[in-house]
């Protein structure tokens, strides 16, 4: 719940910077942007979370439905909802993304999330154990540190600058993000073993008793 609250506050600072508004501070767009490091501190403070409560559940023996229903729903909050506003029109300049990431990348990374979604809540209904494998938490490591980065970034470096790295981590974090489905589809396209048919009653057989 901590992580969905500084996800909001998050949310608010992106929303409110343009390259204007920073370019009339007194700062300027070349020094520190107050909003965008407070953006990316806060984005760090809730990434950390993440950890904390998967240890805390673990020592106090407080697994629940509830939490793990809510903890990777609290990621994706976090972690989408900084990629839609990074990839919209306030962070672009001259048509170009100044954040790195694009409005098709964030598709990608959206259609990934509810594809693995949905395969991991087929595999719970049926009996099956689909908590995040190494895939799953090498992407949430990754995005955790880029988008918090590209923020970074922003609030310290010129544009010029800062765009180019961001573009990097933009793809660097698109291509592990869509590859890290792949465990997830492959365990679900692998035929699931049936029970062998009952042999059928011939006339005038006798059933047996077992």
């Amino acid at each position: 719940m901590v992580r969905l609250g500084l996800s909001a506050a998050i949310f608010a600072a992106l929303a409110r910077w343009s390259p204007d508004t920073a370019a009339d501070s007194n700062s300027g767009i070349d020094g520190p942007d107050p909003t965008l490091l407070a953006a990316a501190a806060l984005f760090v403070v809730a990434a950390l979370t993440d950890a904390a409560d998967g240890y805390l559940a673990r020592k106090w023996n407080a697994i629940t439905r509830f939490g793990r229903v809510m903890d990777p729903f609290a990621d994706k909050v976090l972690v989408l909802g900084a990629l839609v506003l990074l990839a919209g029109p306030a962070f672009s300049v001259e048509g170009r993304s100044i954040a790195g990431f694009t409005g098709w990348m964030v598709v990608l990374i959206l259609a990934r999330e509810l594809l693995v979604t949905s395969l991991r809540g087929l595999a719970e209904a049926g009996g099956t154990d689909a908590s995040a494998n190494w895939a799953g938490k090498a992407k949430m490591i990754l995005q955790s540190v880029a988008v918090p980065g590209v923020i970074l970034l922003l609030g310290t470096l010129p544009i010029d600058r800062a765009t180019p790295i961001n573009a990097g981590l933009a793809w660097a974090t698109t291509i592990v993000t869509v590859f890290s489905a792949w465990p997830y589809i492959a365990n679900a396209i692998r035929p699931t073993p049936s029970a062998d048919p009952q042999p059928a009653h011939r006339a005038g057989d006798e059933p047996t008793e077992t």
